[in-house]
């Protein structure tokens, strides 16, 4: 199951992403986070030491080869110039499973307290001005619209604050996603910003509150968010201490029992392979008609196949 994270900047959305990626990997479950924000927090929210380096090669500065492993002998997808984000698997495709012995995660993936952690990369001096951060993002969608993962498995990202995660298609390639809002009118106003968005195109969201120090906060996200308000985390001291640099003590009891919420709710979800396929292709198409088309010199439509389904069975064959 595919996880995201969203917010208001300030929410605590990485702070919960690498709270939920931790309670996963704690219980054995086959888990890799990715830092998709374009503040790259998730390794040190984790806890990885401020004056440490984050060692593996973040997947935006091997995006071409990325293309190249992923397309294989594809021959709707002549050559890596031809493939953007959004570039569905077909027939040919290199089809991943998580942690496999792969072109993506043998390169990329890097263990932080037990997480398995891949990373987008930063917006450096080289980019500003001639480059939009989320072109960086699109090793994520190609490495998400790859993926074969099977129950029991999970890619929990840390995504970019308030509605930019809009600004593509990632936001239609996860199974849940989990809107962090604060008690306060600006993290309620992002809040039913995305939730339209994501009603638009049938996704899945559901509000996780956090910061909350009372009944009055309590009752302020009961008021605002209404049945979407899935489970809550209170003011926590074991937090604090972690991002003062003191690493002792264990999560509080209510917020661990949040994170079981959290993770039932994913659980819930069914699989549904058929609308992942149908919201790749449109997003592709959307894509080709704005940019893409334009900018590779080809008609991008054709990259479609028509008899290839992503689902297990499809990782099988490949395999």
């Amino acid at each position: 199951m595919r996880v995201a994270f969203v917010g208001k900047g300030g929410s605590g959305k990485t702070t919960l992403c690498a709270l939920f990626s931790r309670h996963l990997a704690r219980s054995a479950a086959p888990v890799v986070a990715i830092d998709g924000d374009i503040n790259q927090h998730l390794a040190h929210a984790l806890g990885l030491g401020e004056e440490e380096t984050f060692a593996a090669p973040p997947l935006s500065a091997r995006t071409g080869e990325i293309k190249d492993y992923l397309r294989g002998s594809n021959p709707r997808i002549p050559s890596r110039d031809a493939m953007v984000k959004t570039t569905p698997p077909g027939r040919g495709s290199r089809l991943l499973r998580l942690l496999g012995d792969d072109g993506v995660h043998g390169h990329h993936v890097q263990e932080v307290s037990g997480v398995p952690l891949m990373v987008t990369g930063t917006f450096d001096g080289g980019d500003l001005g001639v480059a939009c951060y989320h072109s960086k993002l699109g090793a994520v969608e190609l490495y998400l619209n790859h993926l074969v993962d099977g129950p029991g498995e999970y890619v929990v990202v840390d995504m970019t604050a308030g509605a930019d995660a809009f600004a593509s298609g990632l936001f239609t390639r996860f199974d849940m996603t989990f809107l962090v809002v604060e008690p306060t009118r600006k993290s309620v106003s992002v809040y039913r910003q995305y939730r339209d968005h994501a009603a638009e195109f049938d996704i899945p969201v559901a509000a996780v509150g956090n910061k909350v120090t009372g009944e009055d906060d309590l009752l302020f996200l009961k008021e605002h968010v209404g049945d979407a308000l899935l489970a809550h985390c209170e003011h926590s001291s074991y937090v604090r201490a972690q991002e003062q640099g003191r690493g002792q003590g264990e999560l509080e009891a209510h917020n661990t029992r949040t994170l079981d919420l959290l993770r039932a709710a994913v659980d819930a979800r069914p699989k549904d392979w058929t609308a992942f396929r149908r919201h790749a292709v449109e997003f592709h198409l959307r894509n080709a008609a704005a940019w893409a088309d334009e900018a590779t010199g080809q008609d991008l439509a054709t990259q479609i196949d028509p008899d290839f389904q992503h689902d297990t069975a499809a990782s099988t064959a490949f395999a």
